[in-house]
């Protein structure tokens, strides 16, 4: 999956998806990473988040991620419209809209 951020801002990306969400960083081609941003890795999934001169962040489409224990990332909002799950959304340190779940 694809996310965008401001250029600058790989400090505060590492920060968040190695830190909280525990992913680890992925190398880039080296003709890629000239351009800025950063890839993660994590089981069963990668994100890149690509540098965009004109960033917005993400507010609707977003990722989710399973986690083993939501509450350390916050309150869970309850709901009725994912039934197995308990979920909370996060913002990246950018912006961008994060769903986390955790099966029930």
């Amino acid at each position: 999956m694809q996310l965008a951020a401001p250029k600058g801002s790989e400090p505060l990306l590492r920060e968040f998806y190695e830190g909280v969400l525990g992913l680890r960083e992925a190398p880039k081609p080296p003709e890629l990473a000239e351009r800025g941003g950063v890839w993660f890795r994590g089981d069963g999934v990668e994100v890149h988040l690509g540098i965009e001169e004109d960033f917005r962040p993400a507010r609707k489409a977003h990722p989710a991620f399973l986690v083993d224990d939501l509450a350390a990332y916050g309150d869970e909002v309850p709901d009725e419209l994912l039934p197995g799950y308990r979920r909370i959304y996060v913002s990246d340190p950018v912006g961008n809209r994060i769903e986390l779940l955790q099966p029930v």
